[in-house]
């Protein structure tokens, strides 16, 4: 099945581009495809069905295909549908309601779609994910048929049928507010794709804060939207609820190489990211007074490398287990950051705590507290509101050994590590604390 992923993957191979939604749609009309979807083959369906809609969501550990909206002809009746109207094979059947859009709701109405929600916990139900070596890409697809009688709001019926209805077309929740596009540095002569969020009610008349994330050695590759879709680091910022607090711009550069190892050795990839912030402040009316960065793993390098180069560009960094040459961080004592290990993690972690030493040295006070890593959001309320009432400029929080890697999974220093940033994105406190930091 054709995707936006498939034509991005295209389109990074030039010098630059941005390619948009209605540029897609021609692609894959030129292919003789609709948009979203391939042709379909056998029995013919039925003429009031239209196709469906597959609806992705990230969470903290990858993509999830989580409902179908399936099209009608007619407005349906919400009242008359069931979870016994639908089978999926291979998923759960969660709920059944028509709506008048192909998307979700939270209560049913009259309208020409059906919306299928999926249970998020079905083995299936990860399209898009990484173990932190390599990615898993899946198409968002699934095979499913009308297996009860659907009352349209008229009166009529249409009956059951054994016919499997295609998917047509996807909506990926959050990725598709996204913007692709790619930056050549003049100065470096890197070019690296990138995607950007830009608030809906964006006004050159006011300035906005901007979020720049860097994902982890494992989602490396040329395939744009990948850091997207592993996990929360990026579009976390970009949900609905998150701009309603802290409306902003998201910066995600998708790398093809890695940009910092073990070594903690400069490379030209800090000067390239800071010429690419820049690139998109000038072009869009952005506080270079709250400028953030967050990453993961091999992100979380090269956010402290370039710190240390530059330690005045950002307001204030969240750091996800990644770490430095201890004996090379004295510029990062006065900054104000929050970081997040594991116990568990054994380069990242005792790394961390020698950084912190470091700092401590140099006179920094550090608020620390380990926590568990099954904590209920409100328990990570009350472990965040705990920390920030010390008033330190440096948060650094450990989470527990045994805590962090999900029942299935080896208890291993790789697990441990991967499953940090399934963890840290989803704490919402650190997040309202950062777009509290301002230079």
């Amino acid at each position: 099945m054709h995707s936006r992923r498939h034509f991005f993957a295209i389109a990074g191979l030039g010098s630059a581009a941005v390619m948009t939604s209605a540029a897609i749609a021609q692609s894959q009309e030129a292919d003789g495809v609709p948009s979203g979807g391939p042709p379909s083959f056998g029995p013919p369906l039925p003429a009031h069905i239209k196709g469906g809609t597959a609806i992705t969501k990230v969470s903290g550990d990858g993509q999830r295909l989580i409902a179908i909206a399936v099209g009608y002809d007619q407005d349906i009746d919400t009242s008359k549908l069931s979870v016994s109207t639908f089978a999926v094979e291979g998923r759960t059947v969660t709920a059944v309601y028509a709506n008048t859009a192909a998307a979700m709701a939270k209560v049913g109405t009259h309208g020409r779609f059906v919306i299928i929600e999926l249970s998020a916990d079905d083995a299936d139900a990860r399209i898009n994910f990484s173990n932190g070596r390599s990615t898993t890409h899946k198409d968002a697809t699934a095979t499913f048929t009308q297996i009860g009688p659907v009352r349209t709001a008229n009166g009529s019926v249409y009956p059951a049928t054994t016919v499997a209805i295609p998917i047509t077309s996807v909506s990926n929740l959050i990725v598709d507010d996204f913007d692709q596009r790619v930056f050549s540095d003049p100065k470096t002569g890197d070019v690296v794709q990138y995607n950007l969020f830009v608030p809906t009610n964006y006004d050159p008349g006011k300035t906005y804060p901007m979020v720049l994330f860097m994902h982890d050695a494992g989602v490396t590759g040329r395939v744009v939207e990948t850091t997207l879709i592993q996990g929360l680091g990026a579009v976390i910022w970009a949900s609905p609820q998150e701009q309603a607090k802290h409306e902003c711009f998201v910066l995600a550069p998708q790398f093809a190489v890695q940009v910092a190892g073990d070594d903690s050795e400069e490379s030209s990839w800090i000067d390239t990211v800071v010429d690419l912030l820049d690139h998109v402040a000038r072009a869009y009316s952005i506080d270079k007074n709250r400028l953030y960065t967050t990453g993961q793993s091999g992100g979380a390098m090269l956010s402290i490398a370039i710190n240390i180069k530059y330690p005045d560009l950002f307001a204030a960094s969240f750091i996800v287990a990644g770490q430095w040459e201890p004996t090379k961080v004295q510029p990062l004592a006065k900054q104000t950051q929050w970081v997040v290990v594991a116990e568990g993690d054994t380069k990242a972690f005792p790394t961390q705590n020698a950084m912190m030493k470091v700092y401590e040295g140099l006179g920094a006070k550090i608020s620390r507290a380990t926590w568990s890593g099954l904590s209920t959001p409100a328990q990570f309320a009350a472990g965040v509101a705990a920390m920030r009432a010390q008033g330190r400029s440096i948060n650094y929080t450990v989470l527990e050994k045994g805590t962090v890697v999900p029942e299935g999974q080896d208890d291993n220093p790789g697990s441990n590590h991967v499953n940090t940033w399934r963890i840290a994105y989803t704490i919402e406190g650190i997040r309202d604390w950062l777009f509290e930091q301002k230079k």
